[in-house]
């Protein structure tokens, strides 16, 4: 689940750092759009800036949280469709062009589909990953890259290449 919006006023506690601020806007954001109450631990997962050429440059920040055994309540303001896929699943449902990723959300996903449960991600959780956006025009279409990874997103399926093992 990924829910979006940004830390408002609310969020903010004096003396917290910018990703303590990120994690109660992002609890508070999935309460809002899906009516779960996140309660657990929410380990920052990655950090992403984007590229200079964005109109609006906002840090998007996601976090892991085990989700609690609570049904759904979308906002129909906020939310168009709810579904529990596993990453895996939804790479796939980009891959045929049924759904729309963004590159920082396909990452994300891409990532966490090595794992075989939530559980295991969340085990597996350290140190959040940063990610500064470069975009790259090829004659292949729109590459967006971070250090030596390259997202070509020019036709579906998107490809993931790592630079520094392909040579």
């Amino acid at each position: 689940m990924f829910p979006g919006g940004k830390v408002e006023t609310g969020d903010r506690s004096p003396g917290a750092d910018e990703q303590d601020d990120a994690r109660r806007a992002g609890a508070r954001e999935t309460s809002e759009e899906v009516g779960l109450s996140i309660t657990g631990p929410m380990p920052a997962l990655s950090r992403w800036q984007p590229p200079r050429e964005a109109p609006v440059r906002i840090r998007t920040w996601f976090f892991l949280a085990e989700a609690p055994d609570a049904p759904l309540s979308p906002s129909p303001g906020e939310v168009a469709d709810v579904a529990w896929v596993t990453p895996s699943e939804a790479l796939r449902r980009h891959a045929a062009g049924e759904w729309m990723l963004y590159p920082p959300t396909w990452m994300t996903l891409h990532g966490l589909s090595r794992f075989a449960s939530a559980r295991d991600a969340l085990d597996a959780a350290g140190t959040a990953e940063m990610f500064a956006t470069r975009i790259e025009r090829t004659e292949a279409g729109t590459v967006f890259a971070w250090g030596s990874l390259r997202l070509e997103t020019g036709a579906l399926p998107w490809r993931l290449v790592d630079i520094d093992r392909t040579g």
